[in-house]
């Protein structure tokens, strides 16, 4: 690998990584799907000035996919890169220092929505792929790279083709980058992630909204009726209430615990840091950590209804929405969850109002097995990097497409340049340059490092 090409590549690197951050990609808003395919077609230009042979852009319900083949180097390992170029919606806009579509460096960390969820590591992986050719622009091993557009709002696009075309995740090792460093100069690898079911709670209560001065009192208020039944779904202690939705869980196992407990933690700093609140909640009888990776959880996203405009209109709302999500664990299928769900709210509702649930996305957790040798070799780039190896930990986060992209077999490798303060899908997301330019070095070198492996298959 190139020892210089980070020193000397760095002003190219932030103005390529600023465009790409300005367009916004937002997955999720319609409005915003031509913003989508751009984002798609940068990135194909990108991996086609990387001399990639093989650069698709294939079309499908939703989203296109960008798929990339390097030049084929026989005899050696083949790795599948996986990364997302679609984003979170930036709201609330008044809560940015500055733009999230205008990338702004500030004190070496560069802000923008999509820094480091995902397109700021999708781009150190694209720089990792650059530094570790040769004088040919060969690459020492063969890499594949499916990114995808909708990681965001469900991932069905990318579960439809893998699941029509599996033998595209025939390879040797997956590489995803799309987590982050347990602290500060702590490399982490996930040994699993929360799966996740997305929903919409809909009540209406009347044929149309009333006047709060002639029916108030008697008329039923299709907010307040959202609100009770919310509440009865959470108490005040973090306990979800929702039959069978712990009854399913698979507890972590003692030796994951003791991992745990191991791992530095400090209460205030995470809370001054990371959540950014003065308490923590949730169940007090299990640690943080096994609230964070290790048990379901059940959060409001949204509550839509009635008036919300500047000054006043003095209805009763006839109908409300809300958007709600469970984050899973090992043991929850989000199918069964999701009919738990509904069978809740329709016990918990009153007979008077006409309560509705709606699945918009979900994805089962999942597990990984952390002893393939390609975790010894990450390890070791990080070690000659960064001067420490990882720690094995879970996620609470989701991301749909990771079973699929490790069902033929290959080691899923989650991992990431992100530090706990990024702030994803919040205002004024960051990545810190340092991780990226550390970053470029530890996968080129991980790229090296593995050519040295007999190909599997």
């Amino acid at each position: 690998m190139d020892q210089t090409f980070v020193d000397r590549e760095q002003d190219r690197m932030l103005k390529e990584l600023t465009e790409f951050l300005a367009i916004p990609s937002i997955s999720t808003l319609p409005s915003h799907a031509a913003d989508c395919r751009r984002a798609a077609s940068w990135a194909a230009t990108e991996l086609r000035s990387l001399g990639c042979p093989v650069v698709e852009i294939i079309e499908g319900e939703g989203n296109p996919i960008v798929w990339a083949e390097s030049p084929k180097i026989p005899g050696k390992p083949t790795v599948l890169v996986y990364g997302h170029y679609d984003v979170q919606p930036p709201d609330p806009l008044d809560e940015w220092h500055s733009p999230p579509f205008e990338p702004t460096v500030r004190d070496g960390k560069l802000y923008a929505r999509g820094a480091v969820d995902d397109k700021g590591q999708v781009y150190c992986l694209f720089k990792a792929y650059e530094a570790a050719r040769d004088g040919d622009r060969q690459p020492p091993l063969n890499i594949h790279f499916i990114l995808e557009g909708e990681e965001e709002c469900g991932g069905h696009a990318i579960e439809q083709l893998l699941t029509s075309e599996p033998e595209r995740t025939d390879v040797d090792a997956v590489l995803v980058c799309d987590a982050g460093y347990y602290a500060p100069g702590i490399p982490a690898v996930y040994t699993a992630l929360r799966g996740i079911c997305y929903a919409e709670i809909s009540v209406r209560t009347a044929l149309s909204d009333l006047h709060s001065g002639l029916y108030g009192g008697v008329a039923p208020n299709a907010l307040e009726t959202l609100v009770r039944l919310l509440s009865q779904l959470k108490d005040d202690t973090g306990k979800i209430n929702i039959p069978k939705v712990y009854k399913a869980v698979i507890p972590p196992a003692k030796s994951e615990l003791k991992a745990w407990k191991n791992l530095p933690f400090k209460k205030k700093q995470f809370m001054e840091e990371e959540t950014t609140t003065n308490t923590l909640t949730g169940l007090k009888e299990y640690s943080v950590f096994e609230r964070l990776w290790a048990l379901p959880t059940f959060d409001i996203h949204g509550i839509v209804g009635g008036f919300v405009g500047e000054g006043a209109k003095t209805v009763i709302p006839a109908q409300a929405s809300a958007k709600v999500s469970l984050r899973l664990v090992p043991g929850n299928v989000w199918e069964k969850v999701l009919k738990q769900l509904d069978n809740a709210v329709q016990r918990l509702a009153p007979e008077w109002a006409e309560v509705s649930v709606r699945a918009i996305h979900g994805a089962d957790p999942v597990q990984m097995d952390v002893s393939d040798p390609a975790f010894k070799v990450l390890d070791q780039a990080f070690i000659e990097v960064v001067g420490q190896k990882s720690v094995a930990v879970r996620s609470g986060g989701s991301i749909p497409v990771v079973t699929r992209l490790g069902s033929r077999g290959a080691p899923v490798l989650l991992t990431g340049v992100g530090l706990p303060d990024d702030g994803l899908h919040a205002p004024n997301e960051k990545i810190n340059l340092d991780q990226v330019w550390d970053g470029v070095r530890v996968f080129g070198r991980f790229f090296e490092l593995l050519a040295e492996r007999e190909a599997t298959a």
